[in-house]
């Protein structure tokens, strides 16, 4: 079980590092992937309303866990933040608050027709990684033009640094943050444990972070 009070303690680590970097209003997306639903309780309990996960049955479980438990009376603001896939979003289109990792039309028009003037990222691939997600930097402008088109709230971008040392993910942040500049875009959701302190630097409003509140992921 992970509790409160440790995730508490770590939460003032990570704040101390953000605020090192410059990012004291910088938002934290707790991401409880791989963790029980007692994760997000802690998540909860610890300050941190806004809570990713990268699968949408993991996210619909620990929603009905949430649900469930006496005592617990608020769900997180829940950041869906991993490769989706079309036939999922409906079973998730009434719970999440943000939709992180729209990387292709036909996602941006499946969440339009079950969700509504929704609110999304558009997910950029900057390290050029299969498998990771992400549109291609020359289709950003194209994207957020459709998914405006269906009718959602285009609130800014969202990438995954490549792996490595940190450093390696400067360029691609700093892409993405001309990008946003560019577009008018205000939110950029880039940086996790490893790296949030580059992504900061470079302008980061929201970073996600797992491992550097809930210690290592269980396998």
């Amino acid at each position: 079980m992970i509790s409160s009070a440790e995730v508490a303690d770590r939460f003032g680590a990570l704040r101390e590092r953000l605020s090192r970097a410059g990012g004291d209003k910088v938002k934290v997306v707790a991401v409880t992937k791989g963790f029980g639903p007692d994760s997000v309780a802690a998540a909860i309990g610890a300050g941190l309303a806004d809570v990713g996960e990268n699968y949408a049955q993991e996210l619909l479980s620990k929603s009905n866990s949430l649900s469930a438990q006496p005592g617990i009376d608020l769900q997180p603001r829940w950041h869906f933040i991993g490769r989706l896939q079309r036939n999922k979003i409906r079973k998730i289109a009434s719970l999440v608050h943000i939709w992180q990792s729209v990387d292709r039309p036909e996602l941006a028009s499946e969440i339009a027709r079950r969700a509504p003037s929704a609110t999304v990222l558009v997910q950029v691939d900057i390290a050029g990684k299969d498998g990771r997600g992400g549109c291609p930097p020359s289709e950003i402008t194209r994207l957020v033009r459709h998914c405006r088109d269906a009718g959602l709230e285009v609130a800014g971008l969202m990438a995954v640094g490549p792996p490595g040392p940190p450093e390696l993910a400067r360029p691609g942040f700093r892409l993405l943050s001309t990008q946003a500049a560019d577009l008018g875009l205000p939110e950029l959701s880039m940086g996790m444990s490893a790296d949030i302190e580059v992504a900061v630097e470079e302008g980061a409003t929201m970073v996600r972070v797992g491992t550097a509140l809930f210690g290592a992921r269980p396998r």
